[in-house]
């Protein structure tokens, strides 16, 4: 994502597309990138959306708590006629789909603003649906089940006509069904299994393993091409005739622990999100490394300043480099924290790394050709490190931790130099690029200017995170915003607006050309630097 921060004087917003917003559905102009309405009626999630073939309704199904499903007219922007999704015995409804005449299980009239359900009939047989496909001439739909199986039914008749497959189940359930209009169905499976298959048999005649449970499955044209989502935020293009994947874009599908830029260079940054190292080219979004540890969350990452080597923390205590060209592993630093290596930083002459643990310690290592020694375990922290800045001159270093204090280190004589105590768990410390004053930011929703020396609070900004450079900060958290302040006055005079999620960490790119933001729900955005260097 490439987004640019107004550079106008007031507060600037800028919104991402969407579909589904807080309770509201949001219909947009796809071409213009323009917001058409928002059509409020749910009282709850929002679970599954559909347009009807002429392009005339649209039908949204509410979550459980809200348990409806609605009719909305396109061109009136306004709500025809609603009910509820689900009898009071049969569960939560999840999907919902049109077909060319009649509703899957609902009758639309429109003249009295009515809808009305018909059960559908399957005998004996009980399963729960997690994906429906219907046929293009609208001669039968398909359901797909938790246990793995395909249920052909009549629209007109609302009967089970077939079921299967009988042995060979599909693995973790069946995900997603498309209807190919050469006949036959493209299957999807929780456990990543991409299937061509025909009823009545649904034996594969063509599959192929994906990454991730499927999600959904979009046609292209008549079906000779195709795309493919997966719980592991891939997205595949394949080719009907070989049924060979590509992966075409491809983003973390956890929270995103840290990033951070090599030195010198804005063109490549890496990310760590659970059990992923990721190195990416900035200005094309591409993915060029990951490096996987499988089991494991990657708390923290640093590119050593000779860009020979990615230090990284993980949740299994140990300390891990890799080769940022191959991913190779290069050593590993066994038993480094008790509770969990949570924080990592590295000394611009590549000799140290420090790191921080789970249990409050700050560690200081030499790194040698061969060799990772212990220096020191510094001891003062009592709740876990949530972050590690070095000094330039490498003779000191800050830590923060959740336990209320940042702490200032003397890397020389390897102690204490001072201690600043806050009602408040620290998320975020940084140094001022002159380095006389640090900046912190914790669980208040404050951010502080302190004097490096005296521990004064210099300003106080309402926000969660802070990267600061020259005359301006720049700061992100809960509220899902990333914001310009500036620095002497604590005004905002930026907001960028385009993450999902609490924003877990920013960083300004070398030579100041981007902002770069991750966030819990798995996102990177960039953003352009709003102000000319």
């Amino acid at each position: 994502m490439d987004d640019k921060i107004s550079p106008e004087a007031q507060v600037a917003e800028l919104e991402l597309d969407a579909v589904i917003g807080f309770n509201d559905i949001i219909l947009w102009d796809y071409k213009k990138r323009e917001l058409l309405a928002r059509l409020s009626l749910h009282k709850g999630k929002i679970e599954a959306l559909a347009f009807s073939p002429n392009d005339l309704y649209l039908v949204s199904l509410g979550g459980p708590d809200d348990g409806s499903v609605v009719v909305w007219s396109i061109a009136k922007r306004d709500a025809i006629c609603g009910s509820p999704a689900a009898g009071l015995s049969v569960g939560n409804a999840t999907h919902v789909i049109f077909s060319s005449g009649t509703i899957r299980v609902w009758e639309l009239d429109l003249p009295n603003r009515k809808i009305r359900p018909t059960e559908c009939q399957t005998g004996q047989m009980k399963r729960i649906v997690m994906s429906i496909g219907m046929a293009d001439d609208d001669s039968f739909f398909y359901l797909g089940t938790t246990t793995g199986d395909i249920l052909k039914m009549n629209p007109r008749t609302r009967l089970l006509t077939d079921a299967g497959p009988a042995k060979d189940k599909f693995s973790l359930g069946v995900s997603a069904i498309r209807c190919l209009k050469m006949g036959g169905l493209l299957v999807g499976s929780g456990a990543g299994l991409l299937v061509f298959c025909k009823s009545p048999s649904y034996k594969p005649i063509k599959k192929i393993q994906l990454q991730g449970g499927i999600t959904s499955i979009t046609l292209r044209g008549e079906g000779h091409q195709f795309f493919v989502g997966t719980e592991e935020s891939h997205i595949y293009r394949v080719n009907f005739t070989d049924f060979k994947e590509t992966l075409i874009a491809t983003c973390h599908f956890d929270a995103v622990e840290d990033i951070v830029f090599p030195f010198g260079t804005a063109e490549l940054f890496a990310t760590c999100a659970k059990k992923d190292i990721r190195v990416w080219h900035t200005s094309s979004n591409r993915e060029l490394l990951r490096i996987t540890v499988p089991n494991m969350t990657c708390h923290g990452i640093d590119f050593m300043k000779d860009g020979k080597s990615i230090i990284s923390a993980w949740n299994d205590g140990k300390i891990r480099a890799f080769a940022p060209e191959t991913g190779r592993l290069m050593y590993v630093i066994n038993s480094a924290h008790r509770i969990g290596v949570t924080a990592i930083a590295t000394t611009s002459d590549c000799k140290r790394v420090i790191s921080g643990g789970g249990e409050g310690e700050v560690r200081v290592w030499q790194i040698g050709c061969q060799t990772q020694k212990l220096e020191e375990a510094l001891k003062e922290h009592k709740s876990s490190v949530s972050c590690i800045r070095v000094k330039r001159n490498n003779e000191e270093c800050v830590t923060a931790s959740t336990d209320g204090t940042c702490i200032i280190w003397d890397l020389v004589r390897l102690r204490r130099n001072q201690m600043i105590l806050a009602n408040t768990l620290f998320q975020c410390v940084c140094y001022h690029p002159e380095e006389f004053q640090i900046i912190t930011s914790g669980t208040d929703r404050k951010c502080y200017y302190k004097d490096r020396y005296m521990g004064t609070v210099a300003v106080s900004l309402s926000s969660i995170a802070a990267m600061p450079y020259k005359c301006l900060s720049f700061s992100g958290g809960n509220d899902h915003l990333v914001k310009v302040w500036d620095y002497n006055e604590g005004e905002v005079t930026h907001v960028g607006v385009g993450h999902s999620g609490n924003i877990t960490r920013i960083r300004i790119s070398p030579g100041n050309q981007y902002i770069v933001g991750v966030s819990a729900d798995g996102a990177i955005l960039r953003w352009k630097y709003p102000y000319t260097s």
